[in-house]
């Protein structure tokens, strides 16, 4: 727990340009528990043009990294931020949060850079850039192709985040920034600064990351986007009015800065017509709206403010809420017996207050009242009690979908039918979130297709994933976390399409063998290199994408169709049957394509032990022409592309995947099938493997990854 003379030793500073800048005077911020000072903030003194221009030069550092490098960065960046996540949720109970509410916080936001981490390493190539899509064939020989390529904007980031998560709040946009190679320039909200500046200093004591990959101003933001140029973006996340006015600033405007919002919404919870009481779905969406409520007293973007419910259960689901609520015990977050703490501050409370005011006129009260504090102070704290209201004519107000009490406060809202259910819902003009109470699955895919259109995501909660699921508001980093309309109408922050977001497209047209070398990736019709050597005898060091290897020619015969059939089983009329055979789409008895593949890999492996290890998979299978009894194949293998692994806690042999281009032909050169074979192909030791002794910075799997050397989430 923090000590008041701790307390008074805070002066949050800033780091830009390479080094850390504080001032003695400033804005005062108070405990949010028992008001007292906790902190002196202030930008003065920080040159925000300097700070744009300083990141965009060290930006060089990051963009010469690969995604695989990064990914490693991040990851044990990771492992350092959580070995000292103690210190970040002592000072979070300043901000009235429980430690419940700051384990969403800190190791929500340390569990992001794992995640992102995991996935680079997964799905995104060893390289600088990032090819995107499919080869296009521009032309009808075949010399003329093109393809999308990602490459990391010559910019910053400059992300400006909200009071109520001051660790993932930051971690979430910084992650997919650092992944895409863009440095970033956070600008906390003032009220939690301090947690977030105490993560910033530990961020830049690991030396893990490249000195400018991240900045921090703490304090005002001053003239900063009057400095930002067309290489910049921007990530928001805030109240949809500021963002309103930031987004149309005439610099953003004018040199067409992207500028991505995430701003708090009206989001709306569902129980289903079908729900009865006494089912399971009934006991958790009462227990879904309360945790909402409660958890950070109600200070999420994400939290249900809108509780929509089917008008013969209200007065059940009022019961259920009240005696939920009736546990809900508030006070001082460092307390062990308290499960609600502090909104931010007091002007926090009392504009919540203000707005619960203007509800009042189109709703009444349910449920309020005065519970015992279990330490804090209730008029210099930022206390304010669970509160619900009830709307009882919600298609024809426009309070309780206008106006958001960003606190411990919900409305009900009684439906008859689903139509009115997904109106009401919509009535919020873009929601982040959204969820839908109920076990009847027709409802739900009703529900679901209804509200989709105005949602950034949508939960549908029953007893079959009570247990696994993550909640109404809990964002994920695989999944979009962004909203239409007044949700702010951003999409990036989920998954790869976060890292998307700071990266440039750009298409490059020119003939297969020039796009290969820019890709480093085979396209067809590209040169090949023939070599004695077969490609399976190189270790994967040795392999370059463009090895080939023709093999020799087979005559397919009857005996082949018919041995492969009585040894799988499979007697498919076309491969046995003359008669059916001859007037099926063929016209004649034809291989099976499975032998064709079995066939290919007699002739193109190389049997005896060397370095590669194991199949690893097949992808993109497509079968193009038939192949009847007395036709003449033959194999061209090529290197398409190589994946180097890193190696797993407890491995201690190298190794990477290498695809291969698999091509079919027949005795008149025609292309009958085509594939990609993938293989775990040994390899050596290099400066990016751990010690034999201590594989302990790979961390702990998350996020699914698996932990064996050919696991299906280690798969590119």
């Amino acid at each position: 727990m923090v000590t008041q003379s701790q307390v008074d030793l805070l002066r949050p500073a800033s780091y830009v340009y390479g080094s850390w800048h504080s001032t003695l005077e400033g804005q005062t911020l108070l405990d949010a528990v028992y008001g007292r000072p906790v902190a002196v903030i202030s930008s003065e003194g920080v040159n925000f043009g300097e700070a744009l221009a300083y990141g965009r030069r060290a930006g060089g550092a990051l963009r010469r990294m690969t995604f695989h490098e990064r990914a490693r960065a991040l990851r044990a960046l990771g492992t350092y931020l959580m070995e000292r996540k103690e210190a970040y949720y002592a000072l979070s109970t300043l901000t009235g949060a429980t430690r419940r509410d700051s384990w969403v916080d800190i190791e929500g936001g340390i569990g992001t850079l794992f995640s992102y981490a995991s996935a680079a390493r997964r799905e995104l190539p060893d390289e600088r850039f990032w090819p995107d899509g499919r080869v296009e064939r521009l032309g009808r020989e075949g010399t003329f192709v093109g393809r999308h390529l990602l490459v990391p904007r010559e910019g910053v980031a400059v992300q400006i985040n909200a009071f109520n998560f001051p660790v993932w709040g930051m971690l979430e946009k910084f992650a997919p920034a650092f992944i895409g190679g863009m440095p970033s320039l956070v600008k906390p909200a003032p009220q939690t600064a301090y947690v977030t500046e105490r993560v910033v200093r530990d961020i830049v004591a690991s030396g893990l990351i490249p000195e400018g990959a991240l900045q921090l101003v703490t304090g005002e933001p001053g003239d900063l986007l009057d400095h930002l140029e067309e290489q910049d973006v921007v990530g928001f996340t805030g109240s949809a009015a500021t963002a309103a006015k930031l987004r149309v600033h005439p610099n953003v405007v004018a040199r067409s800065v992207p500028f991505g919002v995430e701003a708090d919404s009206l989001n709306a919870s569902v129980l289903g017509l079908s729900v009865k009481p006494e089912d399971p779905e009934f006991a958790l969406f009462v227990r879904e709206v309360a945790r909402e409520m409660t958890g950070k007293a109600g200070q999420k973007c994400t939290a249900i403010r809108r509780a929509v419910v089917p008008a013969h259960l209200v007065e059940a689901v009022t019961d259920g809420l009240r005696r939920e609520l009736s546990r809900v015990t508030l006070g001082d977050p460092a307390r062990d017996d308290v499960r609600m703490g502090a909104l931010v501050s007091v002007e926090q409370r009392e504009r919540v207050r203000e707005t619960l005011a203007k509800l009042q006129s189109e709703t009444r009260v349910l449920i309020s009242g005065e519970a015992t504090l279990l330490g804090g102070d209730r008029e210099r704290g930022a206390f304010l009690d669970p509160t619900v209201l009830l709307c009882e004519s919600p298609l024809t107000a426009r309070g309780p979908h206008e106006l958001e009490a960003f606190g411990p406060v919900v409305t009900l809202l009684p439906y008859d039918s689903h139509d009115d259910a997904v109106t009401l819902t919509k009535l919020g003009r873009g929601s982040l979130a959204g969820s839908i109470v109920t076990h009847d699955r027709a409802e739900a895919t009703e529900l679901v297709l209804g509200m989709a259109s105005t949602h950034g995501r949508l939960l549908v909660l029953n007893r079959d994933n009570a247990r696994e699921n993550t909640g109404h508001g809990s964002p994920l980093p695989q999944l979009n976390h962004g909203g239409p309309g007044r949700a702010g109408g951003g999409s990036e922050l989920g998954g790869l399409s976060a890292v998307r977001h700071h990266m440039n497209r750009v298409a490059v047209q020119a003939d297969p063998t020039t796009l290969t070398r820019i890709t480093r990736e085979f396209v067809q019709g590209a040169q090949v290199q023939e070599d004695v050597v077969h490609p399976f005898r190189k270790s994967f060091d040795e392999i370059a994408v463009g090895d080939s290897l023709l093999t020799h020619r087979r005559t397919v015969t009857e005996a082949d169709i018919v041995n492969f059939a009585a040894l799988t089983g499979d007697h498919f009329y076309a491969h046995v049957d003359e008669i059916g055979a001859r007037e099926g789409i063929f016209g004649k008895r034809v291989a099976h394509g499975y032998f064709l593949i079995s066939a290919a890999a007699g002739m193109f492996v190389s049997p005896a032990p060397g370095p590669v290890l194991a199949n690893y998979g097949l992808e993109n299978l497509r079968f193009i022409l038939p192949v009847g009894i007395g036709d003449t194949i033959r194999t061209r293998l090529t290197c398409k592309r190589r994946i180097r692994k890193d190696l797993r806690p407890g491995e201690t042999r190298p190794t990477g995947v290498v695809e291969w281009l698999s091509e079919i032909t027949n005795q008149d050169g025609a292309l009958v099938a085509t594939y990609d074979i993938l293989t775990l192909v040994e390899r050596a030791r290099d400066a990016f493997d751990p010690p034999l002794a201590d594989s302990s910075l790979d961390g702990p799997p998350l996020d699914g990854e698996a932990a064996g050397p050919a696991g299906e989430a280690d798969r590119v």
